[in-house]
Formats: structure tokens, C-alpha cells, sequence
């Protein structure tokens, strides 16, 4: 029998627990050098399936305007899933809006057959997520920088989710990548 599918947050952080800046920039984590792959390609090969909110995801637009354009933000050979009550006016081929619960959403998303899911952000929907109970594992990447305010890497809440250390890493450029299951 298969292993269920499992939804994953694959994330960079700054230090200080940020996904971007209060504007959604990410200038301080583009800035590093693209020599070190951190587990990228290893990590992608195992997703068919790509979920973004609807902020990631216009900021995605102003980002890559040309991509987006092209209609290639986004992997052909990957189910892309933005989360929003509205769906965008800057439609892409390659993506479906989702405006149902998470929980629906997400059961119904493991109950077909694939690989595991990539949870690429935001905060808020990382939250939704974590909230209805739908995330198996952290992998984040600490960056090692401080930007002093930003978009936290899950949008606050009163909340107590206990993680479970799969492994760490260390980098030589001091980044350090933090794998946890959450606990059921």
C-alpha cells in the first residue's frame, strides 16, 4: 500500500521567523547566492501538487511579470492551487482558484492518487492549514539574517501545535534547514 499523500510546508524564514517583508518582498532572501541548492531539487521531485494563497500568489505577478505573462509562473506538470474567496482577474492556465473549506479541500486532495503536496505559502493560509489540521511536516530553511518585521511564517493565532525534530543541517553559509513533523 502507497503512503498517503502528506502536505508540506517547504518555507525560508529569516531569523527572526519571517516569510517576507510587511510588503511581501523577498529582496533578502533573491539577494543569496544560487550556488547552494539547500535540498530543492531532491524536495521537488517528490510534489505534483503546488498550494499558494492569493497574496503569494499576485505577488508572484509583480515579481515575474514576464513569466506571468507567458503564462509560466507556474510547472505545466504540477496541479497549481491558489486559495482565495475571489477568484484573481490575473488568471494562468496552469492554475486552479480554490475558494472551498481546507479541510474539504485538503482530504479531498489526499484521497487522489500522487506524490506529497508542496505548501508554499503564505502565512495565513499555512495558518488555515495548521488550524484545520491538514499539515504533516515543516521544512524550513533559517536564513541567517534578521529583517526586524515582516509577514510571520504562520499568521498569529492562540494557538499550541507541538512539532516533532525529523533532522537539521547546517549550511557553510550558515543557513540552516529544520525539518519537524507535526504532531497528531
Amino acid at each position: 500500500m502507497k503512503a498517503p499523500r502528506k502536505i508540506i510546508v517547504y518555507i525560508a524564514t529569516s531569523a527572526d521567523g519571517f516569510i517576507a517583508r510587511p510588503d511581501g518582498d523577498l529582496d533578502w532572501l533573491t539577494r543569496r547566492p544560487d550556488t547552494v541548492d539547500y535540498g530543492m531539487r531532491a524536495f521537488y521531485s517528490t510534489v505534483d501538487t503546488v498550494l499558494v494563497g492569493r497574496k503569494t500568489y499576485d505577488w508572484g505577478f509583480d515579481y515575474y511579470p514576464e513569466k506571468a505573462r507567458r503564462g509560466e509562473m507556474f510547472d505545466a506538470d504540477r496541479a497549481n492551487y491558489v486559495f482565495s474567496a475571489n477568484p484573481s482577474t490575473r488568471e494562468t492556465p496552469r492554475v486552479q482558484f480554490v475558494s472551498e473549506p481546507v479541510k474539504t479541500f485538503a482530504q479531498r486532495l489526499r484521497a487522489t492518487p500522487g506524490k506529497h503536496i508542496w505548501m508554499m505559502g503564505g502565512g495565513e493560509l499555512i495558518a488555515s492549514f495548521l488550524d484545520a489540521g491538514e499539515i504533516d511536516e515543516f521544512d524550513i530553511h533559517v536564513i541567517p539574517l534578521f529583517i526586524g518585521e515582516g509577514i510571520p511564517l504562520i499568521a498569529p493565532r492562540h494557538r499550541d501545535v507541538p512539532l516533532r525534530l525529523r533532522s537539521t543541517r547546517k549550511y557553510p553559509d550558515g543557513v540552516v534547514r529544520l525539518r519537524y513533523d507535526v504532531a497528531k
